[in-house]
């Protein structure tokens, strides 16, 4: 099963989106804030990250370029995920380093086809 880190600090985000992942054969492990969500992609290894990028304190634009300047994790795909979609936050992402970018409120079928093209992309753990 791939594992997901989804970092969110919303908690009925997390909660709804966690669960319709589980509820499609991933493993979720759950970060609130930047600072956790960089230490848990070093700790967990996880196969994909979901970034939030209106954190508080570290927000995703800064977690993801220290996930992506990290040796140990810079291979870990990022989806940055963002409410605030304005002109330039998708090229702003891929320039943090994210590899995909999509909008809040979640579409799902449009996330999960995201996770799966660029899991099919990274070797499986």
């Amino acid at each position: 099963m791939p594992k997901i880190l989804l970092v969110e600090d919303n908690e009925m985000n997390r909660d709804m989106l966690s669960r319709r992942l589980e509820r499609r054969a991933y493993t979720v492990v759950v970060a609130i804030d930047g600072e956790q969500g960089v230490a848990m992609a070093r700790a967990e290894a996880p196969d994909l990250i979901l970034m939030d990028m209106s954190l508080p304190g570290l927000d995703g634009w800064e977690a993801t370029s220290r996930i992506k300047a990290d040796p140990a994790t810079r291979s870990i795909p990022v989806i940055a995920l963002t409410a605030h979609a304005m002109a330039g936050d998708r090229e702003r992402a891929m320039a943090a380093g994210c590899d995909d970018y999509d909008t809040k409120p979640i579409e799902l079928p449009r996330l999960l086809a995201k996770i799966q093209a660029l899991l099919a992309k990274e070797p499986m753990a």
